[in-house]
């Protein structure tokens, strides 16, 4: 399997874990699976690694990460891909896993869990670490621009450089739209931020610095149209038509140019096919843990907010605990003769390989 993006479908391959969802709990346990040798490949729906740092508040500060008095959501994805690469885990980006089933050991030992995604690689693992946070990932479509897709607009910015000299156009209102829009206008020719209301749903402090930066603020408006030949050149906005006393008034159209348009119109999320795999759930939307993250299926264990119990708290710091405790019992699973502690990592900073 290739360790940098999506690979080709209809692949199979062997691993020890498969960890479904690339949010910071899932690259953490990435990590920790190096560290117990165990090869280990990840799969997520989006596009990008980080799950919902990355998709909703890169650049906000985090300041309840041990360690960290503050650290950017960016930075701190960096450092969790950083953490892992060691491990050279396999990343399988933009596609949700789908299907599984059991298919017996060969050798007799535990039964190989067999995991299809919605490109058809097949994933053989010995067990699965489903860190999905709320579910997968789905950005909310922009209708008027769909059709640039990959040629100008995108859900996400994964990489500022290629906004470098660009007229951007930003749609939305939340934290990742605010954020973005702040990130990119000391490096964009020009920076458009469009909302359809007045309020904004971003951080009252974020809102503040947006209003008091050099970006062109428009509310009350939509993008309804897109243009261009090859690639995305220009968009139209149409003010919100409004009520007044002699009827509906509707603003005039204008039209801007716009190299990079932006979509943070936020995301559904649900757990789509894993409610077909057996795991006991609670309210429909979160897998039920005992103390050692397993969940009712055998192989199958759990970590992070997707995960239920009683005193559960959704904290990242808390997901990394979690998912440490699910790989090292993860690796009893696969070997019973295995230690369930794994030793402090200064004293053995190297993986040590399980028995196969």
């Amino acid at each position: 399997m290739s360790n940098n993006g999506s690979s080709p479908s209809a692949l199979t391959d062997d691993v020890d874990v498969l960890i479904v969802g690339a949010g910071p709990v899932g690259l953490f346990g990435a990590y920790y699976a190096g560290v117990r040798g165990l090869r280990t490949a990840v799969v997520d729906s989006l596009s990008q690694v980080g799950g919902q740092v990355s998709a909703m508040y890169p650049e906000k500060q985090i300041y309840d990460i041990a360690g960290f008095p503050a650290v950017s959501g960016r930075d701190l994805i960096a450092g969790l891909v950083e953490q892992a690469a060691q491990y050279q885990p396999t990343y399988l980006l933009g596609q949700e896993a789908q299907t599984l089933h059991r298919e017996p050991d060969p050798g007799g030992g535990i039964d190989r869990l067999v995991v299809t995604t919605s490109a058809g690689t097949k994933i053989v693992t010995r067990t699965i670490v489903v860190t999905g946070g709320i579910g997968t990932f789905t950005p909310r479509p922009l209708p008027a621009g769909e059709d640039f897709l990959g040629r100008g607009l995108e859900y996400f910015v994964p990489d500022p450089a290629s906004y470098v000299g660009r007229a951007v156009v930003i749609v939305g209102g939340g934290d990742s739209a605010v954020d973005w829009a702040l990130m990119l206008h000391p490096i964009a020719s020009s920076v458009t931020l469009v909302h359809r209301r007045d309020q904004f749903r971003a951080h009252h402090g974020s809102v503040e610095a947006l209003h008091a930066s050099p970006v062109t603020v428009i509310t009350n408006a939509q993008v309804t149209a897109t243009r261009g030949d090859r690639t995305l050149e220009e968009v139209t906005i149409t003010p919100n038509p409004v009520k007044g006393p002699d009827g509906v008034v509707k603003g005039e159209p204008q039209t801007l140019p716009c190299e990079r348009l932006v979509a943070a119109l936020g995301f559904t999320a649900n757990l789509g096919p894993l409610r077909e795999w057996g795991v006991d759930l609670h309210d429909n939307r979160h897998l039920i843990v005992d103390s050692a993250m397993r969940t009712n299926v055998p192989g199958i264990f759990s970590a992070g907010d997707i995960t239920e119990y009683d005193g559960k708290v959704r904290l990242i710091a808390v997901g990394f605990g979690e998912v440490a405790t699910a790989v090292n019992n993860a690796a009893v699973h696969i070997d019973p003769e295995a230690q369930l502690f794994p030793g402090h990592s200064t004293d053995n900073p190297h993986p040590v390989a399980l028995t196969t």
